[in-house]
């Protein structure tokens, strides 16, 4: 009888009343501006990513566009075998987790150690001096910066071989030798992310108590003991969600500058599988191959995310979900 009498607590407490419907319609009532607001974001996510997951199929398809999708034939993982079982393939996921590993490991604190440098600046023209010339790469177009990066790192008219030659050494072949071309793309890309990046985190340093530096100073705390014991601590959960993110997308770094500075000569080191599935896709017309290598990378991006969520959130406590 006791047993019963939970079962049917349980069940009353869990199933939604007419009485909860109404205040829930009530409060979407109320703040109808809230969904206005987010509207043309829910639009622009529904549209340009969830009605395309519909063509995915086509990756188990020998797709040809006279047919269509649905006149397509069915395949199966015809495509998935092929890309396994390429001599390219263990190439594609070592340059891509090469480049993207690299690039968390250099990228990823920068952000956190410049925010919390600005964070300490006390002279604020010096401080806006420096947001402003680290937050301007940001807005340059990939277009230029590669362009940038080429003029720059030209063995004969570029600034840095000027300064290799002045220094008593040969001119680099920095956009030819496959040995340099991660460190170029990962040096380049934090240059200009960089400044951006900490927004984030000075964002969240803003938010600190005062009082919190107030009583470590009359502790007797130096300036490296309160960033360490107070600020890090502050902006530790959101370091934890902005590196699960970072992790997620480990494998879908974008193609357009990898594509940009590559050239045959480089190709040993900077042949991604985004730049792959471009040119497998596009160039060559092969969609349902070039669609099973992105499904392919989205699936492994989507198991790292879920993977490092639930270690933060077992470990940190803080999680995105």
């Amino acid at each position: 009888m006791g047993l019963q009498t939970k079962k049917l607590v349980s069940h009353q407490t869990s199933a939604p009343t007419p009485i909860m419907k109404r205040k829930k319609n009530r409060k979407i009532l109320q703040n109808w501006q809230l969904y206005i607001f987010i509207l043309p974001a829910f639009l622009y996510f529904f549209i340009f990513h969830y009605i395309p997951l519909y063509g995915v199929q086509i990756a188990f398809k020998d797709f040809t566009p006279t047919a269509g999708i649905t006149g397509s034939e069915w395949v199966g993982f015809k495509h998935f075998i092929r890309f396994f079982d390429s001599y390219y393939f263990w190439d594609l996921i070592r340059n891509t987790l090469g480049i993207s590993v690299y690039e968390l490991i250099v990228g990823f604190p920068l952000p956190i150690i410049l925010a919390l440098l600005l964070n300490e600046a006390k002279d604020n023209f010096f401080k806006r001096s420096v947001q402003t010339v680290t937050y301007a790469p940001h807005f340059i177009s990939v277009v230029v910066i590669a362009g940038m990066v080429i003029a720059f790192l030209s063995p004969v008219t570029g600034v840095i071989n000027h300064f290799v030659q002045f220094l008593g050494f040969e001119p680099i072949a920095f956009m030819t030798d496959p040995a340099w071309f991660k460190t170029v793309y990962v040096l380049s890309g934090v240059w200009q992310s960089t400044g951006w990046g900490t927004i984030i985190y000075l964002a969240a340093l803003s938010g600190v108590d005062p009082q919190h530096h107030e009583a470590a100073i009359v502790e007797g705390a130096n300036r490296l003991q309160r960033i360490w014991h107070i600020n890090i601590p502050f902006i530790f959960p959101t370091m934890v969600i902005l590196l699960i993110m970072n992790v997620g997308s480990i494998m879908a770094m974008g193609f357009e500058k990898i594509l940009l500075l590559q050239n045959p000569l480089n190709l040993e080191s900077s042949n991604v599988i985004a730049t792959f599935v471009y040119k497998a896709g596009l160039l060559d017309a092969q969609y349902s191959f070039a669609s099973a290598v992105g499904l392919f990378n989205a699936v492994i991006n989507a198991i790292l995310l879920i993977v490092v969520n639930q270690i933060a959130r077992k470990t940190s406590e803080t999680s995105l979900w």
